[in-house]
């Protein structure tokens, strides 16, 4: 088995990321502003939350935490918008009442839209570019192989697809909807196999074709703690090329979110 370390690629970046903090508050006196919008708390959600705050410290970015009722979100969200000293706002979700979800991520400006979740964004999700990173950081080749998306979710697999397609590729796909029979048939054949939809194990060896390139972009939680959606089983395999449990496509997803800050700060410096 061989490995696809997130977190090793995560290194270089976050020390040109680093720089270029820097960079900005000496030469414009301008330091990258983060906002988080908390209105759930739940244990996989906050420890996302706990990785952001602290490499943006890391960066010498500013990263304010605003716990907050739902019914307040929007108010909170246009304080911020029109604050200057703010570069990018993100919204934890899943929210409490899903059914306000698209109306409080589409009332983010999309210039401050960092995490690229509202419908009129400028910028992508910051785990499709992570995986995307991954894959070219390691050089594997995705033309002219089969490939594989496995969930259709707003944060990884629908704008994974989206890119995909816009570059000319051809990704399969698959979601909670996909008869069982036909989920094993699709992963067989696949040469790259993207995995997000949060249901631990779902992913046996016997769905892994010899030569595979998985990532594992799951997260859900069990006794274990936090899981992916490949099962260990898979991890033994003897001739695949996989994402590790940990430190695979997270330590790269909060690499691309700060990139798109560093974005947002810049275009501000413009704009102004």
């Amino acid at each position: 088995m061989k490995e696809l370390n997130g977190a090793e690629l995560a290194g270089f970046i976050k020390e040109r990321q680093a720089r270029a903090v820097r960079g900005l508050v000496q030469a414009h006196g301008v330091k990258p502003k983060l906002v988080i919008i908390r209105t759930n708390p739940d244990p996989v959600v906050d420890s996302y939350m706990r990785l952001k705050t602290g490499y943006g410290q890391d960066i010498g970015a500013e990263v304010e935490v605003c716990d907050v009722e739902q019914s307040g979100a929007l108010d909170k969200i246009a304080q911020y918008n029109a604050d200057q000293l703010v570069h990018g706002i993100i919204v934890q979700i899943p929210l409490p009442d899903v059914s306000q979800t698209d109306e409080i991520l589409n009332s983010v400006i999309p210039e401050k839209d960092v995490d690229g979740l509202s419908s009129v964004t400028v910028f992508d999700p910051p785990t499709p570019v992570a995986i995307n990173w991954l894959l070219a950081g390691y050089n594997i080749e995705l033309v002219g192989k089969e490939l594989l998306i496995i969930g259709q979710g707003r944060l990884v697999g629908k704008p994974l697809a989206a890119m995909w397609q816009n570059s000319g590729l051809v990704p399969k796909l698959a979601d909670r909807s996909t008869d069982v029979s036909d989920l094993s048939t699709l992963a067989l054949e696949a040469d790259v196999l993207i995995c997000a939809t949060g249901v631990p194990g779902l992913i046996t060896s016997d769905m892994v074709k010899p030569n595979a390139v998985i990532v594992d972009a799951g997260v859900a939680t069990d006794s274990n703690g936090l899981v992916g959606d490949v099962s260990q089983e898979v991890r033994e395999l003897p001739h695949i090329t996989i994402t590790p449990v940990k430190g695979g496509v997270g330590p790269l997803t909060v690499c691309a979110l700060f990139e798109n800050l560093l974005i947002a700060a810049r275009h501000t410096m413009i704009d102004v």
